[in-house]
């Protein structure tokens, strides 16, 4: 199984407001980057769609180690998911899941691969997370270059 380093990070401008999302693929000495934005969503969003692009990037089932920090994204699929699929979808509360076709797509990208979660704090330095930050910045600019 492939050995795969995944850095992914989401950005927005006003929350809601444009964002975008940003992911860094390391396997081996190739890396590739990838970025989108939509025009009116949240932070909370964008970080999702980082980690399901960036999964959905690989073609076979890896070994991944994926680096975010967003402690809502880790913890969503590391901890809280189960109870959320037990409960049809709704919270403890019994409140629907906000984001959840956007977490049963995590989860089903998840599910392909063996993921390592490891969190680091945002901003920090650390160089993977500061490109995957660029790169969602990157999808964010392309927007505004590409609106009529």
């Amino acid at each position: 199984m492939k050995r795969v380093a995944l850095f992914t990070d989401g950005a927005c401008r006003g929350n809601p407001g444009p964002g975008g999302w940003g992911v860094l693929l390391r396997y081996g000495d190739r890396e590739l980057e990838l970025c989108g934005g939509e025009p009116a969503t949240t932070n909370n969003r964008m970080e999702l769609r980082a980690a399901i692009e960036g999964l959905k990037a690989l073609r076979e089932p890896c070994e991944v180690t994926l680096t975010t920090d967003s402690t809502y994204v880790m913890k969503g699929l590391t901890e809280w998911l189960p109870a959320w699929k037990a409960r049809g979808w709704r919270t403890a509360g019994r409140k629907p899941v906000k984001n959840a076709e956007l977490w049963q797509a995590l989860d089903a990208e998840a599910r392909r691969h063996r993921v390592h979660w490891e969190w680091v704090k945002g901003h920090s330095g650390h160089e993977g997370n500061e490109r995957a930050d660029a790169l969602a910045n990157r999808g964010i600019d392309q927007l505004k270059k590409d609106a009529p």
